[in-house]
């Protein structure tokens, strides 16, 4: 699919998931409304205000230092916070789907894999863009030279509940928009990998990701790496910032529980891994040409799903709770560890890619060189 082609899905899911987060932040004022808090109970009337505020155009009352000399000044800082926020959603979608509709194109036998990356994708565009909008919005409280590591790391983890429904919706338009483009296409080609390549590009692929889940992610481990570089001055606290973008969990051992319940828990780690070797597996055939970019972007939207899948896997089977406040603490947790699959999926997209052709070559010379004792013979 050439680029002019695949950049019509691309704007169009872009400024969908815009006008959605746009809608969606406008909808917080709803909140402060006479008989809100009655109608929906505070619990939710908070959780709701944690989801929408930092997709929130207006301030809220007290959030800017308004009653100094810089008032006004703080008030434009935060405006040219939520621009580049609100930008930096439509750029980051759009430069993924761009890609993802190209490599893997919404046609027949393809269309489930591209609406579910296309999903991922917008969930990880929502986090990016908040990450970079955040140290204007952490200066726009006239407090920016105060531990702005530790607020950047806080800040940089807002607003990802509201993105999975967002994003699920601008894919499916995103798709929608695809399809229509294709309809008088030919199949795109598929990239012919041996299934012994794929299979080895796959586990060690997903050994990078097990790094994180696996060894940063043990309590004693991380426990050092939030701790072992505090020290003084602007950039002297790194460690909430370096837990968000290098863990994708976090467990111990079984102490204060049962061992069965310990197993369940960590039986959400391996359906984290078994989703991302099943993608790194299957996307090789999947898309229309093998490169570090595709690849690189789909394993991290692979080990986003993987992370919804784990969370859906503690809300039912480890927690189980039906109550509407077990309801809202179990939404809070949608988007959790999607800066930390940013980091891991591209680290295990590329390993993957250089083994998928260091082993490719591998297998071709065997068989060049029976086809030339063939020939020669």
């Amino acid at each position: 699919m050439e680029y002019r082609h695949a950049a019509i899905p691309a704007v169009a899911g872009g400024l969908m998931l815009t006008l959605l987060l746009w809608w969606a932040g406008a909808s917080a004022d709803a909140l402060d409304l006479d008989g809100a808090t009655g109608a929906l109970g505070i619990e939710t009337v908070n959780a709701l205000r944690s989801w929408l505020n930092p997709w929130a155009y207006d301030p809220r009352p007290g959030a800017s230092v308004t009653a100094t000399a810089d008032g006004a000044s703080y008030l434009a800082l935060r405006d040219t916070a939520m621009q580049i926020r609100f930008v930096a959603v439509f750029l980051f979608y759009a430069a993924g789907a761009l890609l993802l509709v190209r490599r893997l194109p919404a046609e027949r036998g393809r269309v489930w894999q591209a609406l579910l990356a296309l999903w991922a994708w917008g969930v990880v565009a929502g986090t990016l863009a908040v990450t970079v909008s955040a140290p204007w919005m952490i200066a726009s409280g006239g407090r920016g030279s105060y531990r702005f590591l530790p607020q950047l790391a806080a800040l940089a983890s807002a607003g990802r509940t509201v993105l999975v429904p967002l994003a699920l919706a601008a894919a499916a338009w995103t798709v929608f928009v695809t399809r229509v483009a294709l309809r008088n296409t030919e199949p795109q080609p598929r990239e012919d990998v041996p299934a012994r390549t794929a299979v080895v590009a796959a586990t060690v692929g997903t050994a990078v990701v097990a790094v994180s889940v696996v060894l940063l992610s043990y309590q004693a481990n991380a426990a050092r790496i939030q701790t072992m570089f505090t020290g003084g001055g602007f950039l002297g606290e790194p460690g909430d910032l370096l837990r968000q973008w290098l863990l994708l969990s976090a467990w111990s051992g079984p102490s204060g529980i049962g061992l069965w319940d310990w197993l369940l828990v960590l039986f959400g780690d391996v359906l984290l891994l078994a989703v991302v070797w099943c993608a790194l597996r299957w996307l090789p055939g999947m898309l229309t040409r093998v490169s570090v970019p595709a690849m690189a972007v789909c394993t991290v939207c692979a080990v986003v799903l993987g992370l919804l899948v784990r969370h859906l896997w503690r809300v039912v089977a480890v927690e189980g709770g039906t109550t509407s406040w077990h309801l809202l603490r179990a939404a809070s947790g949608l988007g959790e560890g999607t800066s930390a699959a940013v980091l891991w999926g591209t680290l295990a997209g590329v390993t993957a890619t250089v083994v998928l052709r260091v082993t490719g070559r591998g297998a071709e010379a065997p068989v060049r060189a029976a086809a030339g004792d063939r020939s020669g013979g």
